[in-house]
């Protein structure tokens, strides 16, 4: 079966390659596009694309699944938009795919209540590398046993929220193994405010926004004597692909929302 398949934020970084991964796809058709703004009728005529990318562009969701019928949105926009495309695609009966991060958590469980209610499957990936799928499973793991942690997350800067979705799935992670503790001396002061980081459960997340970075993530668990530390690093967007191809392959099966891909790989 062909899955029939609408973009959200083609025309960034990530749509874009998503796009070309998509179009190259034997099992899958990209049927139409949603942006926010008119830019032509296909995406051949944004200049972004080759002249044989004729996927039609819509601005408005609920025209794009009447013309086009899409099975899957993948949603790659903002955190701006974001909520409001999932619950309105769900809604249509299409099954998100979502690498937007930004949600809140009263966002994310009522979304959940719309996937279960309407049996229609949602995936919402704080990251889509596979290597940062692992990254996080080790450290939930490595956390029964190393439970004093920070998290250093990296990247480029022009990334709207902070910390990052990664950088969150990840806390949420280890919190499930971690007794809650402030770490750090219990005199310790900040002299310039900040510069500890984000307090989650008293283990800190740091945030480091520079050009040239594209998405990187340490885990760090300290012990008496040692330091166990965890890394991934993408270098391009093409590391993000495995997973929107496996998701788009999985939401098809599924009638509820998964938050993560660690619920999807063995």
């Amino acid at each position: 079966m062909t899955i029939r398949v609408a973009i959200a934020g083609a025309r960034g970084k990530m749509g874009k390659e998503a796009v070309h991964t998509v179009m190259n796809h034997t099992d899958m058709e990209l049927v139409s596009v949603l942006d926010y703004k008119e830019v032509g009728d296909t995406l051949a005529d944004t200049k972004l694309f080759p002249s044989n990318f004729t996927a039609p562009i819509f601005i408005n969701l609920e025209q794009l699944h009447a013309e086009t019928k899409p099975d899957v949105l993948v949603d790659l926009t903002t955190p701006e938009f974001v909520y409001e495309h999932t619950k309105q695609a769900l809604e249509l009966n299409i099954r998100p795919v979502v690498g937007t991060t930004g949600f809140s958590d009263e966002q994310l469980e009522e979304l959940k209540t719309v996937s279960k209610n309407s049996k229609i499957g949602c995936i919402i990936a704080p990251n889509f590398a596979i290597g940062a799928v692992l990254m996080m499973k080790f450290a939930e793991q490595a956390a029964k046993y190393l439970p004093d942690i920070e998290i250093i997350e990296m990247h480029h800067d022009q990334k709207l929220d902070a910390p990052s979705g990664t950088a969150m799935k990840t806390a949420h992670l280890i919190s499930q193994q971690r007794p809650i503790h402030e770490q750090g001396h219990i005199r310790e002061k900040e002299i310039l405010e900040g510069a500890r980081g984000a307090n989650y459960d008293g283990m800190r997340i740091h945030s480091v926004r520079l050009p040239g970075l594209v998405a990187h993530q340490q885990v760090l668990l300290g012990g008496e004597g040692q330091l166990l530390t965890l890394r991934h690093d993408s270098f391009n967007r093409g590391s993000f692909m495995s997973g929107v191809i496996l998701s788009i392959q999985t939401v098809m099966e599924k009638e509820e929302l998964i938050y993560g891909l660690e619920h999807i790989i063995d």
